[in-house]
């Protein structure tokens, strides 16, 4: 780098924003990740060996992913070559791929290649740079929000080491604020900024574990206060909630948070949990999910976790889809609340959905039994002259409205696909069928 590059550089950093000019430069500085950055640690030690090999930083926005690319670069002394997959071609790679080979051939620098959400390379864009992966033209750090198992191809997957990050804690988050309200020299110490308390702890709590976030958020806090007769700007709460307008949740309608999600909602309804069923319902329609996509899912829930227990539930799901299709949003989101409240604090069944899995098994298994004589309808005159429906008996001629009789193929005639729970409704139906058949044994098709 020559001197108008420098200079250039250093002109840039001042005007970037505060998020980028308070990047660790060294692990001294690195706030988190302590089981992977820690003194002793297993990233650290590759990264300060100088062995370290391709890898893929998995982990939430704000969690220090590109700040570790940076510090691998510089301790290891290597040439750091940043690109954003939002951006960047393979005419791009392919040039950085050319120049690591002649920088190693000159002066054996070895060139680190860090793409910035990699899950968005297409597979022809990770397949360019793969050869130079395994053969160790460049080295390799890809940062990524979405699950790489999903989101990266497999050869070049298997030839990195997966990192997780985790998302940064509270007091961290905390540090990291206090350094850029202190530091002079990158951070904001030379507007002298104080931070009430809780104005410190709402940013902390908005920020969603995201140090960028919670840096932005202050940079525009202090940045639009004006100083008292001492010089000093007073940020306050109320400073801090005008800063922030409105909380951008994380939520990516078709990653994997949108599939954590509603697995969270499931469960928890599951697990008979209202508080934690109206949180994560509230976490999806608040980042604007389909609410039609949650309606379908807790309709789904009803008959496959309430089932019998509860058959009303069905009825409930139903209508909140019904609501949400008549009235829209947001005033269906109550209706959808009403829905995951009711499923969750329901009787459970799942005896419903084993039985309908067990037939699914039957069936798979090749079995395609003909439909009983008697139980056929002679719809002509040579039908009932070849036995359909003899022998039917109308259940509604005997007392109780009910008689017994064959109703499977003879094949399958001791099956009990369905065994009823001893929750809710299901009960009576459980005391009906044996007042009905009196039979003690309850075989399942297993």
């Amino acid at each position: 780098m020559d001197l108008f590059e420098h200079k250039f550089e250093k002109d840039r950093l001042k005007e970037a924003p505060l998020a980028a000019r308070m990047r660790p430069a060294g692990f001294d500085e690195f706030v988190g990740q302590e089981r992977l950055a820690g003194k002793g640690r297993i990233l650290r030690r590759a990264i300060e060996s100088g062995k370290l090999p391709s890898v893929v930083l998995w982990g939430p926005p704000g969690s220090g992913k590109t700040t570790l690319a940076y510090i691998i670069a510089g301790v290891t002394d290597s040439h750091f070559s940043p690109v954003s997959a939002v951006s960047a071609g393979v005419a791009d790679l392919r040039r950085i791929i050319e120049q690591a080979r002649e920088r190693r051939k000159m002066s054996r620098q070895k060139t680190i290649l860090f793409i910035d959400e990699i899950h968005r390379f297409n597979k022809a864009q990770q397949d360019a740079i793969l050869p130079y992966v395994e053969d160790g033209t460049i080295t390799l750090i890809g940062a990524t929000t979405e699950n790489p198992s999903f989101e990266v191809i497999s050869p070049l997957l298997s030839r990195c080491q997966v990192f997780i990050l985790k998302p940064l804690a509270a007091d961290e988050i905390r540090i990291i604020v206090f350094r850029a309200l202190k530091d002079s020299l990158r951070g904001l110490g030379a507007l002298k900024a104080d931070l009430a308390d809780d104005a410190m702890e709402y940013i902390i709590a908005m920020s969603n574990n995201d140090a960028r976030a919670a840096l932005n958020i202050l940079e525009m806090a202090v940045l639009t206060t004006p100083a008292d007769d001492k010089g000093r700007r007073r940020i306050s709460l109320a400073i801090i909630e005008d800063a922030i307008q409105h909380r951008a949740l994380t939520y990516d309608k078709g990653g994997e948070q949108h599939f954590d999600t509603i697995s969270a909602l499931h469960k928890s309804m599951r697990g008979s949990d209202p508080n934690a069923s109206l949180y994560w319902l509230a976490r999806m329609l608040e980042a604007g999910e389909d609410p039609l996509y949650v309606a379908r899912r807790l309709v789904r829930f009803a008959s496959e976790d309430v089932g019998m227990a509860d058959p009303q539930a069905l009825v409930v799901a139903m209508a909140a889809q019904q609501a949400v299709h008549f009235i829209g949003m947001p005033e269906g989101n109550l209706a959808l609340a009403e829905a995951a409240v009711y499923l969750a604090t329901a009787p459970k069944s799942n005896s419903l959905y084993q039985a309908y899995s067990r037939v699914q098994e039957e069936i798979k298994r090749g079995s395609s039994e003909t439909v009983p004589l008697h139980l056929r309808n002679p719809v002509t005159s040579l039908m009932k002259d070849i036995d359909y429906g003899k022998g039917y008996k109308y259940a509604h001629d005997y007392p109780g409205h009910f008689v017994k009789q064959q109703n499977l193929p003879d094949a399958l005639k001791e099956e009990r696909f369905y065994t009823p729970g001893d929750q809710g409704y299901e009960k009576q139906v459980s005391e009906r069928l044996k007042n009905w058949w009196q039979e003690k044994d309850t075989k399942n098709k297993e």
